[in-house]
């Protein structure tokens, strides 16, 4: 069952002015380490950055609060498999808020999808409930 969906667009160039403007102070108070460690590692920092930041608003989306109620940049962060695909995981309050949405004697999957084609950078999530 669809617990949650959240949608979010990002403009590459705009998080591109806000790094350029508040550079390590944005990208510490936003994005964990493993986050970090992956955009600066890229050629292209500011669309890693961007489809980062779309991931968690979007993941806020889907937890059915947006940016609000006590939830914190952090408690959302997107990592990659081997393989490449992204994953979401959240902890602190989005953690919280994922437990009081899932249905006894179910588990909550996280589906995140990321794109970008400058200047804009996309992400789509899916919160899953799958029976035990």
């Amino acid at each position: 069952m669809i617990l949650g969906i959240g949608t979010d667009l990002a403009n590459i160039d705009r998080i591109q002015g806000v790094l350029d403007r508040f550079g390590d102070r944005f990208r510490h108070r936003v994005f964990t380490e493993t986050e970090r460690r992956k955009a600066e590692a890229r050629a292209d920092i500011a669309g890693t950055y961007a489809k980062r930041w779309a991931a968690k608003e979007a993941c806020s989306k889907a937890l059915g609060t947006g940016l609000r109620m006590g939830i914190a940049w952090k408690d959302m962060a997107v990592a990659n498999l081997p393989t490449g695909q992204p994953v979401m995981a959240v902890t602190g309050w989005a953690a919280d808020r994922l437990a009081q949405m899932t249905p006894e004697g179910h588990e909550a999957i996280i589906h995140v999808t990321l794109t970008d084609d400058h200047p804009w950078a996309q992400a789509f999530v899916v919160i899953e409930a799958r029976p035990l």
